[in-house]
């Protein structure tokens, strides 16, 4: 790894990546976005500079520098400079600056990742204790999960928790949209129960993953053809909703909205995927039943993984968002349908955690 000239042999941001993977950023990347209220972006910085600041203390007290496994405490304080976190957040990309960083570093210790020491001249960092990333979580891979129906009284909580989670970035005030998410499933558990199905584990029946099926009236139509923005409702304090629910056996209602579509982070796989979309395949199948002139299949897509996903599934991007990056989502139901699901999603990567909603 290449050193500075400087008699600290201090090391160069540009090659963290040698020492601490990308694949394994990721990993943690993913795991900060489980404690809620920040932004991906913001997360890769902080494990990044984290990374940084263990590999530099390496260097001071071994003399030499060895790859990291894993993230750990720090052992105090660890200067650095404005000019290297910059360089670590940016690279080679012209948005950022010294003071960029420095004011990114700032929002890390309001966040309460960071504590910094500055004594005039020298900026020093050290990583808060974060005991839910240090010590590794327990072994997922022996958990089953099977695909069962929404149970208000012992799914809403975790499962609006999960919701709010997932979308931090686009909740402004987390004291008023989660209680309404928890309204609004338990609403329309008790309208439609057959549209709401979730993926649960066998061993203590927690649920880690919901599929909404919003059978939408005609009347509501309108809103697939207008930004996105426009209609969001779960992750807002809008009152009115603006999709109305169809009731079972409405000749007019030919449209479906998946309302939300997320699985906590560390069960998201392909397999788990592969379980949850085969069974909404069975559901819309049911739902035909009720809404003999079912044909079309609407969603959102917020997080970059669900972008692959669309792909993958043979959705077509309609109606865009203008100052957001967000589209509304397409696919006949005679489409979906006759998708091989497993064939489908068998070149899909993962790296990164997703879902569809509002």
């Amino acid at each position: 790894m290449k050193l500075s000239s400087e008699s600290s042999q201090q090391i160069e941001p540009e090659f963290l990546d040698r020492f601490f993977s990308p694949e394994q950023q990721r990993r943690y990347v993913t795991m900060l976005l489980e404690r809620g209220g920040l932004t991906r972006r913001r997360a890769e910085y902080f494990v990044r500079l984290w990374a940084y600041l263990l590999l530099k203390q390496q260097q001071d007290v071994m003399g030499n520098l060895q790859p990291l496994t894993q993230l750990q405490p720090l052992e105090g304080l660890v200067a650095c400079t404005h000019r290297e976190a910059a360089e670590l957040f940016y690279g080679d990309q012209d948005r950022g600056s010294d003071r960029a960083a420095g004011m990114m570093i700032d929002r890390l210790v309001a966040l309460g990742l960071l504590d910094k020491r500055f004594d005039g001249q020298a900026l020093s960092l050290q990583v808060r204790p974060l005991p839910e990333l240090v010590v590794q979580p327990v072994s997922i891979a022996t958990v089953t999960l099977t695909v069962d129906d929404f149970n208000p009284r012992t799914d809403t909580i975790p499962l609006a928790n999960l919701v709010t989670r997932t979308y931090a970035e686009l909740i402004k005030d987390n004291a008023l949209v989660s209680p309404k998410i928890a309204r609004s499933f338990r609403s329309w558990a008790q309208r439609y129960p057959k549209g709401m199905r979730v993926l649960r584990r066998s061993d203590n029946l927690n649920p880690v993953g919901i599929c909404i099926l919003y059978p939408v009236t005609s009347t509501s139509e309108f809103n697939f053809f207008q930004a996105p923005s426009k209609s969001f409702y779960l992750t807002t304090d809008n009152e009115a909703d603006p999709f109305q629910m169809a009731t079972p056996g409405d000749p007019d209602c030919t449209s479906v909205y998946i309302r939300a579509w997320v699985i906590e982070n560390q069960f998201l796989s392909v397999n788990n995927l592969c379980l949850l979309l085969e069974d909404t395949k069975q559901t819309l199948v049911q739902m035909q039943a009720d809404f003999p002139n079912l044909c079309d299949i609407y969603s959102l897509i917020v997080h970059p993984l669900y972008e692959e996903l669309r792909l993958k599934l043979g959705f077509q991007k309609t109606c865009p968002d203008h100052q957001r990056s967000y589209h509304w989502i397409y696919l006949a139901l005679d489409r979906f349908l006759e998708l091989n699901i497993s064939q489908a999603l068998a070149s899909l990567k993962l790296g990164s955690e997703a879902g569809a909603s509002d």
